[in-house]
């Protein structure tokens, strides 16, 4: 198992990709799952700090604790983000989300789920019914948008409407060798090209993705502008906003079917499907490298890029 706080599964996939190049193993599978409507965020947690460790005393003798929507809003603060943009941001993510979902961009990376009824207290009803989409998408507006309560501070810009959804999910990706995978007759879709995971100012915490795409692009010698699709996970609106600012992204191939405002983020999955979604736009746009990246609780940020063959 592997707890990188919302980037487990991206670093699952990432760690898959050195033990399958370090010839350690010829196949694996990186998944990730999370059942926050049973076991609630911070449910395996320290009651004193909402981590799953004491802090060291040095710890509040360097940094600041807050929590990841104070973090969002100081990095709106730092960037220069308002309310406006964050709003405008959420209402993208969903007509995004709606318009892939009507258009059948998802065919084929999900997959039908039995679940079970719940009644109003949460309880097991003894009766299931079948998931087959998303179901955190909202028909909503800016003026809807502009009427919901920020949640950090009175006068904030993070709202229910321009930060992720709490969320059921499962997410898996099937990696090999080249010579396995000829092996056994399967077709590549895509190579990963390269992987990080970097640490950032525990205070503002979130700013991970950029630092990750930075360095990937130091890595692998490609520019901005030779990505065709960034998946950059929306945690918070402020999160991406403050990325596409810093490293020149182009927000138009930025989560261009929706993100985690409208889909839903299923924390330890959501990297394994943000890989998902990266692959499948890419080979629906005849798109050549993609870049996905997360900001995770504590200062974390998962990179990778891969390449469609």
């Amino acid at each position: 198992t592997v707890d990188t706080q919302c980037g487990s599964s991206q670093q699952a996939t990432n760690l898959a990709t050195s033990l399958i190049g370090s010839g350690v193993v010829d196949v694996a599978v990186a998944c990730g799952v999370e059942l926050m409507s049973r076991i609630p965020i911070g449910s395996n947690s320290s009651k004193r700090l909402g981590l799953g460790v004491p802090i060291p005393k040095t710890y509040f003798e360097q940094y600041e604790f807050t929590s990841q929507f104070e973090g969002a809003e100081r990095i709106a603060e730092q960037w220069g983000i308002t309310r406006d943009d964050t709003d405008a941001f959420g209402l993208a993510s969903q007509e995004r989300a709606a318009r892939a979902w009507a258009e059948g961009r998802f065919d084929g990376q999900y997959l039908p789920i039995e679940a079970p009824d719940l009644g109003e207290d949460g309880e097991l009803l003894g009766s299931t019914h079948v998931v087959t989409r998303d179901e955190g998408l909202r028909d909503t507006s800016l003026d809807q948008l502009a009427q919901l309560k920020a949640v950090a501070r009175e006068n904030g810009v993070h709202t229910a409407g321009n930060s992720s959804q709490i969320s059921d999910g499962a997410a898996a990706l099937l990696m090999m060798t080249e010579d396995k995978a000829a092996e056994l007759g399967l077709t590549p879709r895509a190579r990963v090209v390269d992987t990080c995971l970097v640490g950032v100012d525990p205070v503002l915490m979130l700013t991970g993705p950029i630092d990750a795409t930075s360095r990937l692009l130091d890595r692998t010698g490609l520019a901005i502008d030779d990505i065709d699709v960034f998946e950059i996970n929306e945690a918070f609106a402020s999160v991406v906003l403050a990325w596409a600012k810093e490293v020149g992204a182009d927000l138009d191939k930025t989560n261009p079917n929706g993100g985690a405002i409208a889909l839903g983020h299923p924390l330890g999955a959501t990297g394994a499907f943000l890989l998902t979604k990266a692959l499948y736009e890419l080979e629906r746009t005849d798109g050549r490298y993609g870049l996905i990246s997360m900001c995770c609780g504590g200062g974390l940020g998962t990179g990778t890029v891969i390449e469609r063959i």
